[in-house]
């Protein structure tokens, strides 16, 4: 599997490096955001929809658990699993018929189902010391085999300072 790894120094850089990523996307991408709490997974997702031309504010659905947003050309639902009590809840957010439907999925705390996606994005935060964070893309699913290269490129143009390759990826 091929992934690419970038260093975030600041909510700015996350934002770029959200919106390079926003031009990628298509109608039923899946992104699962991943990481400790605190890592950037909101800040990522408010940048992604701007990004997507949403105008409204955006939030983390910690207790509602599901937002969907219209941008200029997309629909986006923006799930954060953190508070499901058991996997059963999950099949009731509709999140397979928002995607049939043709919206873009931003899931927080996607590795609690893992399963639940066969053709994902996967975007993994982690805390670096002070306010840096380490963002790790990859992918599994044969949807993103051939997109992920430029994809890779195009992130690593916008967030040249602070990368590092972690796979192969060209």
């Amino acid at each position: 599997m091929q992934s690419v790894e970038f260093e975030s120094s600041s909510p700015v850089d996350t934002a770029r490096l959200a919106a390079a990523l926003a031009r990628e996307v298509r109608p039923r991408d899946v992104l699962l955001l991943t990481g400790d709490l605190g890592a950037g997974k909101t800040t990522f997702t408010k940048a992604f929809c701007a990004a997507l031309g949403v105008s409204e504010t955006v939030t983390s659905p910690t207790f509602t658990l599901v937002h969907e947003y219209r941008g200029a050309s997309l629909t986006i639902c923006h799930a954060d699993l953190y508070r499901l009590e058991r996997t059963g809840e999950f099949v009731d957010l509709g999140l397979d018929d928002a995607r049939r439907s043709g919206a873009v999925l931003v899931v927080e705390w996607g590795d609690l189902v893992p399963d639940a996606f066969d053709d994902a994005l996967v975007v993994d935060f982690g805390h670096g010391g002070g306010d840096t964070r380490r963002i790790n893309v990859s992918w599994h699913g044969a949807g993103w085999e051939s997109r992920f290269p430029r994809l890779a490129t195009r992130l690593r143009a916008v967030m040249s300072v602070g990368a590092t390759d972690g796979g192969s990826a060209a």
